[in-house]
């Protein structure tokens, strides 16, 4: 039996992003310990895909459409969320993007648009939308997945580090605003994962030996080896943790 600290059973969650990679095996994750997901993201088809598999399997999971970085439609999606099973408990702001430029010079506007919106313009206003939510019906948690490269920004990814560490600091600041309303709200800064994102890296035998060099497990992580941490954080065992950022990276030195 799990350990009822560890319980996320009947726990509403939205999963942004949650169709694929480490969303995908958020989702899966979560709906195969009770609890019911709500997986959006822009790709409704693959939304639907993933809970119809999950519903087969004897979960629970609703598929909704969501555009992150389209600000106007996110109080729709978070009402969807709520409408769907009455409550709001756990919201995971997973989605991201992570294109590259050529160099800070040649970065367009449309670009650096595009990479906010989706990696801190979008969680600001959907961590203010479902703390709301989650306050009215006895609080809640809150999860924004960051990056290693908001704390080890390189020039590949610029704009991409400035809008996670733009993450890791809402993280901060909202866990103090909500802390009253009995939402929490932590963070989980992650190393290279094999996602089809970031196949470019791990899937190339050529950069994978130096990719992996820094690592102390020596291999990137597998979408899978988030689930605990996603666990922990939205469950009673992490009740005394928030404005937290956790480290997932499998021992990154330099």
């Amino acid at each position: 039996m799990t350990d009822h600290l560890f319980d996320v059973a009947e726990r509403v969650v939205l999963v942004t992003g949650g169709s694929r990679g480490l969303g995908a095996a958020t989702s899966v994750g979560l709906a195969a310990r009770g609890a019911k997901v709500v997986i959006a993201s822009r790709k409704i088809d693959s939304c639907e895909a993933l809970a119809a598999t999950i519903t087969e399997s004897g979960g629970q999971a609703f598929p909704l459409a969501c555009h992150v970085g389209d600000w106007e439609s996110l109080p729709g999606v978070v009402e969807a969320a709520v409408a769907r099973w009455g409550r709001l408990d756990g919201l995971v702001n997973n989605a991201g993007m992570s294109p590259l430029a050529p160099s800070l010079l040649d970065t367009s506007e449309v670009l650096f648009d595009k990479v906010i919106g989706v990696n801190l313009k979008g969680p600001t206003r959907l961590t203010a939308l479902a703390a709301t939510a989650m306050a009215s019906t006895g609080g809640g948690s809150i999860i924004n997945i960051s990056s290693l490269a908001s704390v080890k920004p390189t020039p590949v990814t610029t704009v991409y580090a400035a809008a996670k560490a733009g993450l890791n600091a809402l993280t901060t600041a909202t866990a103090l605003e909500y802390a009253g309303a009995g939402v929490r709200v932590n963070g989980i800064i992650c190393g290279t994962f094999d996602t089809d994102a970031a196949s470019g890296f791990v899937r190339n035998p050529d950069l994978l030996p130096e990719l992996v060099r820094r690592i102390a497990l020596g291999r990137v992580g597998r979408p899978d080896e988030i689930v605990g941490a996603v666990v922990y954080l939205l469950s009673d065992a992490s009740s005394y943790m928030t404005g937290s950022l956790m480290t997932i990276d499998g021992g990154v030195s330099g």
